[in-house]
């Protein structure tokens, strides 16, 4: 493990990702989770890891694996859905839940649905869609649970489709962002639902329940939730100045609490972070000894550009290593992976890392070359005595 001299290139680099650090923010959310949408870092993590009841917010998986189904050709967004009784019973206006207001017997299309499940976070256009799609409920909440785990979301386990009160159902607010970041980059053409501010069914207008696609420019997404137990939340997406956020907040204690905090967090997630990059050079960040080689030491450099993202704060206080299998031994070909640059910032869980190559190629010693090395040794050893 050697420690180069990297603080110039770290000054430039500007930081490693930087979740769970309460000495630069900090929320009233229970869990919170703030991540930069094109690097995947979790910026900041309030419990992010933690398994966590979702509520409404389960429906941005409802709304994914429907898209799955289209881009596999099992359904269309124009196929049309009845209306059963259990769905009118168990997601309609008598329940006093979210409701798109769906009458036993209708037809609506996919597409209708869909914007029934986002818009208005209908309880009952979700049964609609589970059952058209999987028979039952329960069928469509076991592929919710297999689709999160194909994605890699280990933590989430489903047992609806609407996120209502179940045991055992949970998702990590961490899980819940990257599925809000696979949302927007694999289906960027269902995404406009996210920022309709209304919808109309059976003559009554409801309007989208998300705080932030009325308070702040550039915030097109996601979906809110809210239950008893687990109080309100928010999985948000904002752009700005090309750059995108992806922010998850639950346990809050109101829709009003919601509303200033995600606001806050996200005007925050904006001003007080900083996404930047280091260009691969020909210049060695570090110099590695060589065992063998017609040269005793290699120069390592960055294989590619390093595109991270952290707190301002965080910049300067930037620590980084190079880890590697030594001694390193010739033939050593110019190009080849030879150790990783390990960025830590206080307060992330996992350090950033990336692939260091050789500058140069380094070739084996012949025979007299290591009669001479091995000679030298000898020498060496016994002026030590």
């Amino acid at each position: 493990m050697l420690r180069p001299n990297l603080l110039a290139a770290l000054s430039v680099l500007a930081a490693a990702a930087l979740p769970a650090s309460a000495q630069y923010i900090d929320t009233e959310a229970e869990y919170a989770v703030i991540m930069d949408y094109e690097t995947g870092d979790i910026l900041f993590s309030k419990r992010g890891s933690e398994a966590m009841i979702p509520a409404s917010m389960t429906k941005i998986m409802t709304a994914h694996v429907v898209y799955d189904a289209i881009e596999r050709g099992e359904i269309s967004l124009d196929d049309e859905l009845v209306v059963s009784e259990r769905a009118w019973r168990e997601g309609g206006w008598a329940t006093g839940g979210s409701t798109m207001g769906l009458k036993i017997g209708e037809t609506p299309t996919v597409e209708q649905l869909l914007r029934g499940v986002i818009v208005l976070s209908g309880n009952d256009a979700c049964i609609v869609l589970a059952e058209g799609l999987a028979g039952s409920e329960e069928a469509f909440a076991d592929r919710m649970t297999d689709l999160a785990h194909e994605l890699g979301l280990t933590s989430a386990n489903f047992e609806n489709a609407s996120g209502l009160p179940a045991d055992g159902h949970v998702i990590s607010a961490a899980d819940l962002a990257k599925l809000a970041a696979l949302e927007i980059r694999k289906y960027p053409q269902y995404y406009k639902y996210y920022s309709e501010l209304e919808m109309t069914w059976n003559g009554i207008t409801q309007g989208n329940r998300n705080p932030l696609l009325y308070s702040m420019d550039g915030a097109d997404g996601l979906k809110t939730g809210h239950l008893e137990v687990s109080g309100y939340g928010l999985t948000a997406s904002a752009e700005r100045d090309g750059q995108r956020m992806v922010m998850v907040l639950n346990g809050l204690p109101s829709s009003q609490a919601r509303a200033e905090e995600s606001e806050r967090l996200m005007r925050l997630a904006f001003t007080a972070f900083d996404t930047r990059t280091v260009e691969p050079t020909e210049e060695a960040f570090a110099e590695l000894p060589v065992w063998n080689g017609e040269v005793s030491t290699v120069g390592v450099r960055l294989e590619q550009a390093l595109r991270v993202a952290g707190h301002k704060r965080a910049f300067d206080e930037a620590s980084a290593e190079i880890v590697y299998d030594g001694p390193l031994s010739a033939p050593i070909e110019e190009g080849q992976q030879l150790a990783t640059l390990v960025v830590t910032m206080e307060g992330r869980d996992e350090p950033i890392t990336a692939p260091l190559v050789a500058t140069s190629s380094v070739e084996k010693l012949g025979f007299m070359g290591k009669a001479v090395a091995g000679l030298s040794l000898k020498l060496g050893a016994g002026d030590d005595q």
